[in-house]
């Protein structure tokens, strides 16, 4: 009977992680796709079936207590670990659309679009676009 438990739940364990590789909700490692250097880590999560995502943590230890000095409102001088940079998204399909990612480095906000990578279901592509411009990073599942 023990044996059958523990299958069941190895089971059921494997049935999890294979599913949430398959989902953007989660912690993600961002990579400057410039200079390839681990960033921050943003958490993707859902609210009143929109998607956000927001800082967690900054890797740089120098950086960490850094404050949105570009932000607008009640964001503005917040820390940026816990701050929102990826607002209101709704899903479309395998992607997700129609909100905001925010640079608080460059202190700019774009349009944003998020999907999980065809080969590997550990990227996320992050598209960040005005007009027809755009820049794509991919960021990986921690």
């Amino acid at each position: 009977m023990k044996k059958h438990i523990t299958l069941l739940m190895l089971l059921f364990f494997a049935v999890s992680i294979q599913a949430q590789q398959g989902t953007i909700f989660g912690q993600w490692k961002t990579i400057d796709d410039e200079t390839g250097e681990a960033m921050s880590i943003i958490e993707i999560y859902k609210k009143d079936d929109k998607v956000f995502g927001k800082i967690i943590d900054i890797l740089n230890p120098a950086n960490r207590d850094k404050t949105c000095i570009y932000c607008k409102g009640e964001d503005y001088d917040k820390p940026l670990i816990g701050l929102d940079i990826i607002k209101s998204l709704e899903k479309d399909d395998d992607e997700y659309e129609g909100g905001t990612i925010f640079d608080p480095e460059k202190g700019k906000e774009y349009k944003a679009k998020l999907w999980i990578d065809e080969d590997d279901k550990n990227i996320l592509n992050v598209r960040g676009y005005i007009a027809f411009l755009f820049r794509t990073q991919q960021w990986v599942r921690r």
